[in-house]
């Protein structure tokens, strides 16, 4: 999925869940069009940039299609970046330029890994009445940032624990291991679904940062409640949790890493090291897609050894792709 927002710097209040801990309060983000889709928005927040690698979190729906259109999301670029896709209800269909095509489907995952450059699209699928699920990105490291393209596509088997079920579909929890492999520091996603009354301890590995993010129900974490779409966040050092359902059943997803300990510069749909690596990106997508005029390399490569074009080729008979957006005015800093 693009990120469309137009004005990513908005101050967002937090609130203190324990020590070192906060509760990311969401925010609404409209994708564009006349039937926007709207998006609820906890990553990136200015006090919280990443959780271990993963750097950015919409939650959505759910949506009647019918009323909202759905996700009409035509091919824009990615690069130095992941993307994750995790549904609840309805279908995703997805196309990219290193000529992978995959839909998605609730209890299954779609990872792309987007390394030096792609571009892809992401539609509704025909048959999807209502659309409900969240959109996931995490920063690769510098060593595999510029990386060829890739992609994955996987269905994790559900664990049952005393009425919860989990479905890990990144890194390891309750003693199941996803084969996905993430290009980057040890990392960890998987959705959580407990019915009411039932109470959760999980084992976590104190190296990562962790984020819990309740879709729908009455969940407690360590006894403080954690509202609906809020996301709470832990900090390195805890090696367990308990997770409680209060009278409503609870969906929730918990994601974690290691620190990525690099900062990075994320604009739009690019993730760089400096803000002269975005405009480039930006500059070189514009002019593929004939927006903005721009030299072609006459070596065939782009200045970091990037085959020409970084985001492409893509079937001609597909939508128009999406221009970015007009880069700000000031320079662009990073941020980890």
């Amino acid at each position: 999925m693009t990120n469309l927002e137009r004005n990513p710097q908005e101050v967002l209040c937090t609130e203190a869940i324990g020590a070192g801990a906060a509760l990311l309060t969401p925010r609404d983000v409209p994708l564009g069009g006349p039937r926007a889709m709207t998006v609820r928005r906890t990553l990136p927040q200015r006090h919280r940039s990443l959780i271990g690698a993963w750097c950015f979190l919409d939650h959505y729906g759910p949506d009647p299609v019918a009323d909202t259109g759905g996700m009409s999301v035509a091919r824009h670029p990615h690069t130095g970046l992941a993307t994750v896709s995790w549904l609840f209800t309805g279908g995703i269909s997805h196309l990219d330029s290193a000529g992978y095509s995959a839909d998605v489907r609730p209890g299954e995952v779609n990872l792309m890994i987007a390394g030096r450059g792609i571009s892809h699209q992401e539609f509704s699928t025909p048959d999807t009445t209502t659309l409900h699920g969240v959109q996931l990105w995490y920063a690769l490291p510098d060593d595999t940032r510029h990386m060829a393209p890739t992609f994955e596509h996987y269905t994790p088997e559900p664990v049952k624990n005393h009425g919860a079920e989990l479905r890990i579909f990144i890194g390891e929890l309750a003693g199941s291991t996803s084969p996905v492999n993430t290009y980057t520091p040890p990392l960890v996603a998987a959705e959580i679904l407990m019915e009411p009354g039932t109470e959760l301890e999980l084992n976590l590995d104190p190296s990562f940062e962790h984020g819990v993010l309740v879709d729908t129900g009455d969940l407690s974490l360590n006894s403080a409640p954690i509202p609906e779409d809020h996301l709470a966040y832990l900090p390195t050092g805890r090696d367990s949790v308990v997770l409680t359902a209060g009278e409503k059943p609870v969906r929730a997803m918990l994601l974690g890493g290691e620190p990525l300990g690099e900062q990075i510069v994320m604009w739009w749909n690019f993730v760089g090291r400096t803000h002269e690596e975005v405009v480039a990106y930006r500059e070189q997508w514009q002019a593929e897609i004939d927006a903005e005029p721009a030299p072609t390399p006459e070596s065939g490569t782009y200045s970091d050894g990037t085959p020409y074009p970084r985001f492409g080729p893509f079937p001609d008979d597909q939508p128009a792709p999406m221009p970015a957006p007009t880069l700000p005015t000031v320079t662009l800093r990073p941020r980890g």
